[in-house]
């Protein structure tokens, strides 16, 4: 999915460790399906030793905007306090990956527990677009805590969107909120701002869908510019406007996380 490239979630939750409740350990992966035989009732927790919380951060669409050994476990590469793995890595950079199902739901495997991740407080799983049986795998198979809906404003995208949101709802999985991302142009030598792909679509998506609107990214050469690079905008520019535009949907996200903590904590948990 190509969001991450510019919407840089593990680096967004990064950004938030300056708050007094803020996580402190984050890691990322790409991710397709998994497969699962043990069914849990009621509290579900992450089936990933050492993480706290694994998160979904999904479209619906994709072009939105969103990649040695230790006992015999991947050791994942980390940069600017983050820790990544992805299929990207263990191919050659131009290798398209055509596989069938069960290719892919073994290498999630291996992309999740296969990785020596260490203690995480949250894992964010770079879901593929769509809705189909590799969404719905990673979903139930990884018990995930939440998912985090991305979306540019225009209707194409919006609809996916809403298909992604439902999906996760008819598998039990929490909304933890939508995101507009490309929500505007600013031009860098005026500052003047284009809605090229519409404006406050995403907005009236979360209200019509009873889900909570974490904040508006804007398109901006400084975030294409600084990922490429590989100093994303949250750490090479902490104090401008878009990195503190992602530290308040950093913020948001990790609050709502903290309170699905509590929630779980009161329900009862039946094994079956």
């Amino acid at each position: 999915m190509g969001f991450m490239r510019s919407f840089h979630i593990e680096q967004l939750l990064k950004s938030s460790f300056s708050h007094p409740n803020a996580v402190t350990r984050v890691g990322f992966v790409r991710g397709y399906a998994v497969a699962s035989n043990e069914k849990r009732v009621g509290a579900k927790r992450p089936w990933i030793e050492g993480v706290k919380d694994i998160i979904a951060v999904a479209s619906g669409k994709g072009g939105v905007g969103k990649s040695t050994t230790a006992d015999l476990k991947m050791i994942p590469f980390e940069n600017h306090g983050v820790r990544c793995m992805s299929i990207g890595f263990l191919v050659d950079n131009d290798a398209p990956i055509v596989w069938r199902g069960p290719m892919v739901m073994s290498a999630l495997e291996k992309l999740t527990r296969g990785v020596a991740w260490g203690k995480l407080d949250i894992l964010v799983v770079d879901m593929p677009p769509g809705t189909g049986d590799a969404q719905l795998s990673i979903s139930q198979g990884l018990q995930l805590s939440g998912a985090l809906i991305v979306s540019t404003p225009q209707d194409v995208a919006l609809i996916d969107a809403r298909r992604g949101a439902n999906m996760f709802r008819k598998v039990e999985v929490p909304i933890l909120g939508l995101v507009e991302n490309m929500s505007c142009f600013r031009c860098p030598h005026c500052g003047e701002e284009s809605y090229i792909f519409g404006r406050g679509g995403a907005r009236r998506t979360a209200d019509e869908m009873d889900m909570d609107f974490l904040g508006e990214i804007p398109l901006e050469v400084d975030i294409r510019r600084t990922s490429d690079e590989g100093n994303p905008i949250v750490a090479s520019a902490p104090e401008c406007e878009i990195s503190k535009a992602y530290n308040d949907v950093a913020c948001k996200v990790v609050h709502r996380l903290g309170e699905l903590a509590k929630e779980r904590e009161n329900r009862p948990q039946i094994l079956l």
